[in-house]
């Protein structure tokens, strides 16, 4: 089990560094790079060549233009959970509409502005088809959600 998650820009790492101790929480490898599709495009080609048969799901997180998720995706089978970064333009609604405009064949799933847990809750849902074990994690962990919320009405009522 192993997820690559590749960032535009090092700022966007406190964005998903709560997913990837999540990951780790439940033993998925990953391989954490700062690769841009505008800055970078020869390395990031290379990478997504190298990890081809490594990796069973690629988060991409990218604010502003958000050509991440969708060049990667363009250069591979796996599939691609974007993550828009709310950057100092429109709140993050440039990079949404950039991920979620992607042409026809050339899909890329899309989370929440800013929701590092929720591209890697994405990712592992996608693994559990492959992973059983990924899959008894998550009804935990929902479970542990629903917990939770119950235990907070309770308090509450009284």
């Amino acid at each position: 089990m192993r997820v690559a998650v590749v960032m535009g820009s090092k700022s966007d790492y406190p964005k998903l560094e709560e997913g990837i101790n999540f990951l780790k929480k439940y033993d998925v490898e990953v391989i954490v790079r700062v690769l841009s599709a505008h800055r970078t495009p020869r390395e990031l080609e290379e990478f997504i060549q190298k990890i081809d048969n490594e990796v069973d799901v690629i988060i991409a997180a990218a604010g502003k233009a958000a050509h991440l998720p969708g060049v990667i995706a363009a250069n591979t089978l796996i599939p691609v959970v974007g993550l828009p970064i709310k950057s100092s333009t429109m709140d993050g609604l440039d990079s949404l509409l950039s991920m979620v405009q992607m042409p026809s064949g050339i899909p890329v799933a899309t989370v929440t502005i800013d929701s590092g847990l929720n591209a890697v809750l994405m990712a592992m849902q996608i693994m559990s088809i492959k992973y059983p074990k990924l899959k008894k994690d998550l009804k935990a962990y929902r479970k542990e959600m629903a917990d939770k919320v119950l235990n907070d009405d309770e308090n509450l009522r009284g």
